[in-house]
């Protein structure tokens, strides 16, 4: 086999099938039980479907979770929204009600698709996550983030930005931030 073909296999710009991790972390962990996951963080893994984490879960979740600064690029279906969405979930402190962490996508439909990760994998937290987008009523927006102040806010550049702008949504407590499909927003 040529060079050439094998980087065609390996995905976009010859990336390895376990993606590729840029932090000062080298630690691979094998299983979502030696993560120190909470364990109703723990019941909401396993009762999503997972068995055991992915390469990049392997690799990302943890370093994420003590505060390292991670880029992770992997090829679709691997796993790095579970890996991000994990990752907040363990960090929130659920008593405090306050936006802790948030997440950019560049577009409505990968928001409303990470947020249903995010609850799904939360499921027995009682974590709360809105997801923030445009197309949405402006005015039920703002009710919604002064009323329930959700842990995890999901959402689009342009509305998460007017809500920042009016000061609806404070970035006060968030502790995480993660701009998915960063490649894609930063174009």
């Amino acid at each position: 086999m040529s060079a050439s073909q094998d980087s065609r296999d390996n995905g976009p710009d010859g990336m390895e099938p376990e993606g590729v991790i840029e932090s000062n972390w080298n630690e691979i962990v094998d299983s979502f039980d030696d993560m120190n996951l909470s364990e109703s963080l723990l019941r909401g893994i396993y009762a999503y479907g997972f068995e055991k984490p992915s390469a990049i879960q392997q690799r990302a979740i943890l370093p994420c979770i003590k505060g390292y600064d991670v880029i992770a690029q992997a090829q679709s279906g691997t796993g790095k929204t579970a890996t991000f969405a994990i990752s907040i979930l363990q960090q929130i402190e659920l008593d405090l009600k306050a936006t802790q962490a948030l997440v950019l996508a560049p577009t409505r439909e990968l928001a409303q698709q990470i947020q249903k990760v995010v609850m799904a994998l939360g499921d027995y937290m009682g974590a709360s996550c809105h997801a923030c987008i445009g197309g949405t009523n402006v005015r039920a927006e703002v009710q919604k983030l002064q009323m329930e102040a959700p842990h995890i806010i999901v959402g689009t550049p342009g509305r998460v930005f007017d809500m920042l702008n009016r000061r609806y949504l404070s970035p006060k407590y968030i502790k995480m931030f993660v701009l998915d499909e960063a490649d894609e927003m930063l174009s």
